[in-house]
């Protein structure tokens, strides 16, 4: 594997960006606990519907058996040559991309094996993931650049900014020298649009998904989940009710202490984390009283604005089905919660993660729609829901053959 080290203005534009200087900590529902929200603000930017222009964006040029280039801020253009074997990869985003490209064989590395939301993987037919024998990276002590040296991945699909604020032990250095001494870098943070730190392009998820798929010369696979993608949205938006008849939503994360009663509550943001929440035209009951990213409210607050019902963001990857009920039960038995409308009428229900990549939002993007729409698009029961081939909203069939590379 090699990397281009001359031509394009933004290949060490990391570097500019201040990553040594930039704070670092856990990040909230970054960690393997998801405990805290980051402060930051965030702005009104376009959604996923289409791609922006940018002149230092160049094209790609991935040809079978040749020298090929993928360019994607925040590292510029790269090259390749050859179609990388050996991966890692940060989280669920950009690694659930990679699963959806066919290429789990040659996953080495997540820096969090944990907090997935896995079991939607057991609803394709013949598609099996597990990371038996995957390496998390980020330890007690942060990462360790000699892990990337042992690994010896040919890509690392990671947003060196983004990266550098979440863990100690490394610094912009350590990441220019994986970059160049052992596999390329390529990534760009999409979860969450108008922090400070980043202030060069943002991808929208399909925007970020064909780059991936150029690095791994998948243009196949990433068309037919595409297509699957576009279907699910079209069946969605025929069915959509007008505004005025959708219920409000409130978005509180379920590594809250319910016992104590203090959230972090959510507006519904811009960027790749919300997506499905956008897609879906989604009412949310927070979005008017929260001045930045996040808010910590108490019972009495949440009860204030009173949604119809109440999503608990990371419910499908940080808590298994019991804990969510014991959760729920908490919230039951509180006597300023058990107020709630959303407790009095049962519309209590586990929310995706904010990392999604392709196959984890076409599934986040369902269970959505029938927690709030259960009229149009059919009852949410849980994950059991999606055992009922009657009741899908989109071809699992389709998805699992474009893994498996029946196209």
């Amino acid at each position: 594997m090699d990397d281009d080290r001359s031509g394009d203005s933004t290949r060490r534009q990391f570097i500019a960006t201040g990553l040594g200087a930039a704070a670092t900590g856990a990040l909230a529902g970054c960690s393997s606990s998801g405990g805290n929200e980051p402060s930051e603000t965030t702005t009104r930017e376009p959604t996923d519907a289409g791609p922006t222009t940018d002149a230092t964006d160049g094209p790609q040029t991935p040809t079978d058996g040749e020298r090929y280039t993928v360019s994607m801020q925040p590292m510029g253009e790269v090259a390749f040559e050859s179609v990388p074997e050996r991966w890692l990869a940060y989280f669920s985003t950009y690694g659930d991309m990679g699963i959806a490209l066919g290429q789990l064989d040659g996953l080495q590395g997540l820096v969090f094996t944990e907090n997935w939301p896995l079991a939607f993987y057991d609803y394709l037919p013949g598609v099996d993931v597990s990371f038996d024998g995957v390496t998390q990276l980020m330890g007690e002590n942060g990462l360790d650049k000699e892990t990337f040296y042992e690994l010896g991945c040919d890509v690392h699909l990671f947003d060196p900014n983004f990266l550098g604020r979440l863990a100690d032990g490394m610094d912009v250095a350590d990441f220019e020298e994986v970059d160049a001494n052992v596999g390329p870098v390529v990534g760009n943070s999409i979860r969450r649009r108008g922090g400070d730190w980043h202030d060069y392009r943002y991808y929208s998820l399909y925007e970020a998904f064909e780059k991936v798929a150029a690095v791994f010369q998948e243009r196949e696979r990433y068309e037919a989940l595409k297509a699957v993608h576009d279907d699910l949205l079209a069946t969605i938006r025929a069915d959509l009710p007008p505004a005025d008849e959708r219920p409000t939503v409130g978005l509180l994360s379920v590594n809250s202490d319910f016992e104590n009663g203090a959230f972090y509550a959510y507006p519904v943001h811009d960027g790749n984390g919300h997506k499905q929440y956008r897609d879906l035209g989604m009412r949310g009951a927070f979005d008017d009283h929260i001045d930045g990213s996040y808010a910590e409210w108490d019972y009495e607050t949440i009860l204030e604005i009173d949604p119809d019902a109440l999503v608990f963001q990371y419910g499908f990857s940080h808590v298994s089905t019991e804990e969510f009920e014991r959760r729920m039960d908490a919230m039951r038995e509180d006597p300023v919660g058990q107020q709630l409308s959303a407790v009095e009428n049962d519309r209590l229900y586990r929310g995706g993660t904010s990392y999604q990549g392709p196959i984890v939002n076409l599934f986040q993007t369902e269970a959505a729609a029938k927690q709030f729409y259960p009229e149009a698009f059919g009852a949410w029961d849980g994950l059991d829901t999606l055992a009922d081939a009657d009741a899908r909203l989109f071809d699992y069939q389709r998805v699992a053959d474009a893994v498996n590379g029946a196209l």
